[in-house]
C-alpha cells in the first residue's frame, strides 16, 4: 500500500469512527443549546450592526454640522445687536 492511499484510508477510518462516535451528537446538542441561547439574547447580526453604525456616523456628521450653523448665526446675532 503507497503513502497516499494508506492517509487516506485512516482518514477515512478516522471520519468513520468519529461520525459514529457520541462526540457528534454532543457537538450537535451543544450547538443546539447556544442557537437557543443566542435567539433569547436578542442579539443582532454583524450586518445590522454596521448599518446602525453608519447611520449614526451620518447622524453625529449632521449634527456637528447644525451645531457649527447654530454658532454660526449666534455670532451673527450678536454682532448686529
Amino acid at each position: 500500500m503507497d503513502k497516499p492511499q494508506f492517509f487516506e484510508d485512516l482518514q477515512s477510518k478516522i471520519n468513520q469512527a468519529i461520525e459514529n462516535s457520541p462526540a457528534k451528537d454532543i457537538e450537535k446538542n451543544v450547538k443546539a443549546m447556544l442557537s437557543q441561547g443566542f435567539a433569547k439574547l436578542d442579539l443582532v447580526t454583524r450586518e445590522e450592526f454596521d448599518v446602525q453604525a453608519q447611520v449614526l456616523a451620518k447622524t453625529r456628521a449632521r449634527l456637528e454640522a447644525l451645531e457649527a450653523r447654530v454658532a454660526e448665526l449666534e455670532a451673527q446675532q450678536k454682532q448686529t445687536q
